[in-house]
């Protein structure tokens, strides 16, 4: 449920459960649900809600990309070590302050992101998390512990859970649900993580080197490296995945810029006349409001989109190209900070069909740029419940 950047929406997170419930009913109508043998579940990075010791919910969710917490986060800046995932005003533990500043009278008993709180409903284990969905709650991930610094911040360590690795089995679910839902009593509840971790662990990308790039409202770019990069000044950050680091930003760069000056039956037109064997010349830096996250982390980052051609295929050209720029920048920035060389990208999300942009993206990045068979995250998150299974005691 996408909303706008900064934005303060606060959706119910009763409806998530409501859609969870939905979408397992009406797999059971397709499939034998008995034959499930396990779930995991993904989610929106850094959305976060506190619950109490039923694990009822007592906060609104404040969804991934609120930013409002920018008092909270000035605090985490003069406490957090530079390399601390928790900087920022979107980062789960900015909510989790605010949130806690808001609600000081509730009944708090849990701090849950929304893949938490989902997994918990089915396992009953509200004080369990993944790692990689509390990197930006202020978990260290390289000494695999939260870090002391949090106390200042105010976050008592009894609301933080227990962290484990992408693909754990927490337990099996709950009878009552299981019932609920017509499953077998012996289905097994397995940590999940972050939606976009997911959908690059379903594109297949396992190796150092291997790097996954989504081309949808946004630029996100994820590589595969030998060791971490941290670094809040770039707007990058590190995700353990299993024996290797997954290195990262996202820009606000990306298919939203083009959006804003076309229609998709326009898109389509205009593709077919694109040249991507010969460059515009123009200097794009495609952004739909001024700020910008990775490669430069800059709130007062202004769009670049000028001069405009008459030619709208011009144009369209000139932003594909500045897109293509941002993600070479962006690659070239993580391996100058230390990250392993990307030897290869994969390309999902829906700008991932434009062959001319792939032509063109080819050429910035000179790298072999792969279409993966797979990308949705809930093949992901199922691929994490096939490990869980596997490695079960």
């Amino acid at each position: 449920m996408p909303v706008a950047q900064g934005c303060s929406e606060e959706p119910d997170p009763q409806r998530w459960r409501d859609a969870l419930r939905q979408l397992l009913l009406k797999l059971g109508e397709q499939i034998d649900s008995h034959r499930i043998r396990a779930i995991a579940i993904d989610g929106t990075s850094s959305t976060i809600l506190l619950c109490d010791q039923h694990g009822e919910a007592i906060t609104p969710a404040l969804m991934y990309n609120d930013s409002r917490a920018r008092k909270q986060a000035a605090r985490i800046r003069e406490l957090a070590p530079a390399d601390s995932g928790a900087h920022g005003a979107s980062s789960s533990l900015a909510k989790l302050m605010f949130l806690l500043e808001t609600h000081p009278d509730a009944a708090i008993a849990h701090a849950c992101h929304q893949t938490d709180w989902l997994q918990a409903w089915l396992s009953g284990r509200y004080d369990i998390a993944d790692e990689n969905n509390c990197l930006k709650l202020g978990y260290d991930s390289q000494q695999q512990c939260w870090p002391e610094w949090l106390e200042s911040c105010g976050v008592a360590g009894a609301l933080l859970p227990k962290v484990v690795a992408p693909g754990s089995v927490i337990g099996k679910i709950l009878p009552e649900r299981a019932r609920e839902l017509g499953l077998s009593e012996h289905c097994l509840v397995v940590s999940g993580t972050t939606d976009s971790i997911a959908a690059l662990i379903a594109t297949g990308a396992n190796q150092v080197g291997d790097a996954v790039t989504s081309l949808g409202s946004t630029l996100v770019l994820k590589l595969i490296s030998a060791k971490p990069v941290f670094s809040a000044a770039h707007g990058i950050y590190s995700h353990k995945l299993g024996e290797h680091w997954l290195v990262g930003g996202a820009s606000n760069s990306g298919g939203a810029v083009l959006r804003k000056y076309f229609s998709q039956q326009q898109l389509d037109t205009m593709t077919l006349r694109l040249q991507p064997e010969q460059a515009t010349g123009l200097h794009y830096y495609p952004l739909v409001t001024a700020g910008e996250r990775f490669p430069h982390s800059d709130p007062d980052k202004i769009p670049v989109l000028e001069p405009r051609p008459d030619d709208d295929v011009i144009f369209f050209q000139a932003i594909l190209e500045g897109i293509a720029s941002i993600e070479a920048e962006g690659y070239a920035k993580l391996q100058a900070l230390g990250a392993s060389k990307a030897k290869r990208v994969y390309t999902t999300g829906g700008g991932s069909v434009n062959q001319a942009w792939r032509r063109i993206r080819a050429t910035r990045l000179g790298l072999p740029i792969l279409k993966p068979q797979y990308s949705e995250a809930s093949i992901g998150a199922a691929l994490l419940a096939k490990q869980g299974w596997r490695t079960r005691d």
